[in-house]
């Protein structure tokens, strides 16, 4: 039955500092986003905050935001119909990475847009009662699923970023609505993320009334993502209205078989999207011969976290992760990303980047 349906659309445009704003038009215009999303209904711009530092690849960069903001309007997109949406994580501090990755300065400064941090004490969530089947979430909280009210009903557009992962190999348009649908208590699922992911796809599909992905891979990173990364120049910029096709693209060109990646094999198997890349119909750019080597990889602070969630710790999950002794592993994430592997390591790789064509397009916002 699949091989009649319409292929989903990848948009991939390589890109240059001068003309990426314009470039993010003619994207939209090739992933055909006027066919996906309801102008009359809100619109959430659900922006990536991998760290409340700027770090190159790691979350939503300014310039995604100013060429998606521009050619939604120029579509006729109503700029108070906009919002964006930031969330915080027991570890990140999304007020401080909205500031740090010039991503308030494009929405708040350049465009006045309203904005909502999702886990503020005002932030109304509600219980939500899944149609489809689920595969984890239902056991992971028993007490209910809860999702932000505001998300009913309203288009959704994420903003990934091209990037490797410690716990999924590479993360994307996916894995961007992790932080949105759940709330800080996420990394309870850190055990079983890929099912987590596909779940929380069946809820988007369930909830939203258009969902549109656009990803940046001006920088990407390979490595032991989200956030000690190895830092690349790729040029390269991806959309489309599959979340799974977009993110199975993006892994083909970082080196990866989507079909390996057990988040993008599970979604595909359950028709919530296409990561068979014989089955995509990518546009813009011939994409064959792309394959950027990259390699997915661990920290220190994510050893630990694989011992609770597959190791031999795993018996003592619960009691680390969701008692009072739980503050024990978002202190020691700290320490171990801001204290030492920043100072010593990550400050000379931005110090690097900002010094390259898309490092000096940043320190212009």
């Amino acid at each position: 039955m699949r091989s009649n349906m319409k292929k989903p659309i990848v948009a991939v445009l390589k890109t240059k500092p001068e003309t990426v704003i314009e470039d993010y038009h003619r994207l939209l215009d090739f992933a055909e986003i006027d066919n996906y999303l309801d102008k009359k209904k809100p619109t959430g711009l659900k922006i990536n905050i991998s760290w409340h530092k700027y770090y190159p690849a790691c979350s939503t960069t300014p310039w995604q935001l100013e060429g998606t903001i521009r050619s939604l309007l120029k579509r006729g997109v109503k700029q108070e119909s906009l919002t964006a949406l930031h969330n915080k994580t027991v570890v990140v501090d999304d007020r401080v990475g909205g500031v740090a990755n010039k991503q308030d300065q494009v929405t708040r400064e350049m465009f006045g847009l309203a904005h909502a941090h999702l886990n503020d004490p005002g932030e109304e969530w509600v219980h939500y009662q899944p149609r489809g089947k689920m595969m984890v979430l239902p056991e992971i909280y028993p007490e209910g699923i809860m999702i932000p009210k505001r998300f009913a009903d309203t288009n959704i557009i994420q903003f990934p970023t091209m990037k490797t992962h410690v716990f999924t190999t590479t993360t994307g348009a996916m894995k961007n609505a992790f932080g949105g649908l759940l709330n800080t208590r996420r990394h309870w699922t850190h055990g079983v993320i890929h099912e987590t992911l596909v779940d929380l796809l069946t809820i988007q599909k369930e909830i939203h009334s258009g969902l549109f992905a656009v990803m940046d891979g001006t920088f990407s990173g390979d490595g032991p993502g989200p956030r000690c990364m190895r830092l690349h120049e790729t040029d390269y910029i991806l959309a489309s209205a599959d979340q799974v096709a977009i993110d199975a693209v993006a892994a083909k060109m970082m080196g990866f078989e989507p079909l390996q990646l057990k988040y993008l094999r599970l979604a595909d198997e359950r028709g919530l999207g296409v990561a068979r890349l014989e089955a995509v119909e990518v546009r813009g750019e011939e994409i064959q011969g792309v394959n950027f080597g990259f390699k997915s990889g661990s920290t220190f602070a994510s050893r630990g976290q694989r011992l609770i969630y597959h190791g031999w710790l795993k018996p003592l999950e619960r009691l680390l992760l969701r008692t009072f002794l739980a503050p024990w592993s978002y202190i020691a994430s700290r320490i171990y990303h801001d204290v030492f592997w920043y100072p010593l390591i990550g400050r000379r790789r931005v110090k690097r980047a900002l010094a390259t064509k898309w490092g000096r397009l940043f320190q212009k916002y």
